[in-house]
């Protein structure tokens, strides 16, 4: 076995694959630097991330696939699932391989496992965009803190630059370190480090706005009136907002 030892980004993924071809390793196991433990057997190659050897790997699966199973592969990589980069550069070799399409053949079966994981990350990315409940802070910055089962701050970026466009706003997820900063013309990545506990009401009373809490308990108002208690159905409403997104709703939290 050869480990191939990339920086943990999709470009660089795509790097490894090129030089997987390009060298000729032989039965490789690609690791992210970020998690391998040291205790690595076998010839070590390690990959540089580069940007011409991933614009000619996106351009071979491009000719070969269509635009949503090319953005598929990017969502199953943001899976983060265990074996993922080994998943994706055999799904990719089966593409290489082979002169008809086959994108849709489920009996084999990392095309079924991609297909699966691509799914549950698309349906996590519209789970953020209808879950996300922003808090205004005395400096007129709209955060919300997210802890999503995926990856998906990269897909719902759009989503929230276009919506929100005339505000400052922080995404942050917290389970991953990292968030989403738009400061009315771009959005970029930021890290930091949070001291507080932004679901605790003392803490959060000293950072946001003296308006805030009123405007939550109105959208609380709000919510209770549109629920018709009649129509309750608690297993299809835990199916639709499952529970553990309630930590991050306004609603699902009494304001006193």
């Amino acid at each position: 076995m050869n480990i191939v030892i990339y920086d943990g980004s999709f470009e660089g993924l795509m790097t490894a694959v090129f030089e997987i071809y390009e060298y000729k390793i032989v039965q490789p196991n690609i690791v992210n630097s970020n998690k391998e433990t040291g205790s690595l057997f076998g010839k070590v190659h390690e990959v540089h991330t580069n940007k011409d050897k991933t614009a000619r790997v996106f351009k071979k699966l491009k000719d070969k696939l269509t635009p949503n199973a090319f953005s598929n592969l990017y969502k199953t990589f943001l899976s983060e699932t265990r074996e993922i980069e080994n998943l994706l550069y055999r799904y990719i070799a089966y593409i290489l391989s082979s002169n008809a399409s086959v994108e849709n053949d489920y009996s084999n079966p990392d095309v079924l496992a991609l297909q699966q994981l691509s799914r549950k990350v698309h349906r996590e990315k519209h789970r953020m965009e209808a879950f996300v409940r922003f808090q205004l802070t005395q400096d007129q910055l709209y955060f919300c803190l997210i802890q999503p089962d995926y990856n998906v701050l990269s897909l719902i970026s759009k989503h929230f630059e276009k919506r929100y466009a005339d505000q400052r706003w922080l995404i942050y997820d917290s389970r991953r370190k990292y968030g989403l900063y738009y400061d009315l013309k771009r959005v970029e990545e930021v890290s930091m480090r949070f001291e507080n506990d932004f679901n605790d009401k003392a803490a959060l009373k000293t950072i946001c706005d003296e308006k805030e809490e009123l405007y939550q308990k109105l959208w609380c108002i709000y919510f209770g009136s549109v629920n018709i208690a009649a129509r309750k159905n608690m297993k299809l409403h835990i199916q639709h907002m499952p529970k553990r997104y309630w930590r991050y709703l306004t609603e699902k939290n009494n304001i006193n």
